[in-house]
């Protein structure tokens, strides 16, 4: 009778740990999920993305992992589609166990597959999408990456219609929870300076005719367009504008920040404005470090990296940062009191400085401009923000 009570006291304990035990988190294994655009009109930014997590991945699992723990990564194809998002989280968060999801592509898609997470406690973590929704409302499982294309806009159009000495402002934005924070951010900034949008037209996600749009414009003699665009969407509308001899200022996001808008689009492009927060990682870039990362990315993956290779390197990097000051002992609860304290520099591709806390998921809105120039993406501006200290002069 002893004997019974022993080894059903000893099951019961079994059992109890086991459903303790922190999903996705084995002792030599780490798993994590993201869902990307792998098919659909991203897929061009999600296969990068996927490549550069990939990447640092690989790196910290030839070192021996976090805490002697390798990391697995996992990946879905949403197509850019909500609802395949949805399905792609019930897949990650109930089949493949993730501990995490990290750097998942797309607004709505992160919008969408948010809820299946959090109902299972499972963190969203820097998401590539600056919607405003990834830190607001606060909540434990969020965490963001960059500003928002709400503050990108809302900082930079006032800096750029005082530079340019405009005094009609437009936009043509896709008609979705993106285009509408990038109007909104725009509308916010023309009222900081007592302006409002002389014209505003918009687009269906997947469009490929910007005629209309871009002739509302002209006749409404636009001088600078803010474009809530991604890639063929920005390339239709300036190459439309550039052929009907509608040359304003066009000013993107970071959504448009990529190397596919000038390699695609061609000469059309230079001169177009966009904010940023990494340099894109060219072969000859000046600077050794990304230079030496650039031609290291391209040996394992046989092109090119963009923009995107980074956010994707730099979440997976940022991931292991906080796993590693969260000790063996990683559970969702552990990894969120690491990440609240931590404080990031600006690393090799120049990103501004960051920190999270409790009551702040986003490290920093800080961003700046850059403009093609002669094919390729320059930087022209500091960092500005409403977190950034100005320079002394």
């Amino acid at each position: 009778m002893k004997i019974a009570c022993t080894l059903a006291l000893a099951t019961l304990a079994l059992a109890a740990t086991t459903a303790l035990a922190q999903q996705g988190v084995s002792k030599a294994e780490i798993v994590v999920g993201t869902i990307q655009d792998l098919s659909g009109p991203l897929a061009g930014y999600g296969k990068q993305d996927r490549n550069g997590m990939q990447l640092r991945v690989d790196e910290i699992n030839e070192q021996g992992g976090v805490h002697g723990r390798k990391l697995k990564l996992l990946t879905e194809d949403s197509g850019y589609d909500p609802k395949r998002a949805v399905l792609a989280a019930q897949k990650l968060v109930n089949q493949d166990k993730i501990f995490i999801m990290v750097g998942h592509l797309g607004t709505a898609q992160n919008n969408a597959a948010m809820p299946v997470q959090f109902e299972k406690n499972i963190v969203n973590f820097m998401p590539i999408t600056a919607a405003r929704e990834m830190y607001e409302p606060t909540n434990r499982l969020k965490y963001a990456l960059v500003s928002a294309y709400y503050d990108q806009v809302r900082l930079a159009l006032p800096k750029m219609v005082k530079e340019k000495n405009v005094k009609k402002v437009c936009t043509i934005y896709q008609d979705d929870e993106f285009g509408l924070e990038v109007l909104r951010g725009a509308d916010a900034g023309l009222k900081s300076i007592s302006m409002e949008m002389t014209e505003k037209t918009s687009f269906k996600r997947g469009s490929t005719d910007f005629s209309s749009q871009v002739a509302k414009m002209k006749a409404s003699a636009c001088e600078l367009v803010v474009l809530g665009t991604i890639i063929r969407e920005t390339i239709g509308t300036i190459a439309e504008s550039r052929k009907t001899s509608f040359n304003p200022v066009f000013l993107g996001t970071q959504a448009a920040y990529t190397d596919l808008i000038h390699k695609l689009g061609g000469k059309p492009m230079d001169g177009m404005y966009a904010t940023m927060s990494v340099q894109n990682p060219y072969l000859d870039e000046a600077s050794q470090p990304i230079r030496f990362w650039a031609n290291k990315y391209k040996t394992k993956f046989n092109e090119d990296p963009t923009v995107f290779s980074v956010y994707g390197y730099t979440v997976i990097d940022l991931f292991i940062q906080a796993a590693q000051k969260a000790g063996p002992n990683l559970t969702t609860d552990s990894f969120i009191k690491a990440m609240d304290t931590m404080i990031i520099p600006p690393d090799m591709f120049g990103s501004a400085p960051s920190s999270y806390s409790a009551t702040k998921r986003i490290g920093s809105n800080a961003s700046r401009l850059s403009q093609i120039q002669d094919g390729k993406w320059k930087v022209i501006s500091p960092y500005f923000g409403d977190d950034v200290v100005p320079a002394k002069k």
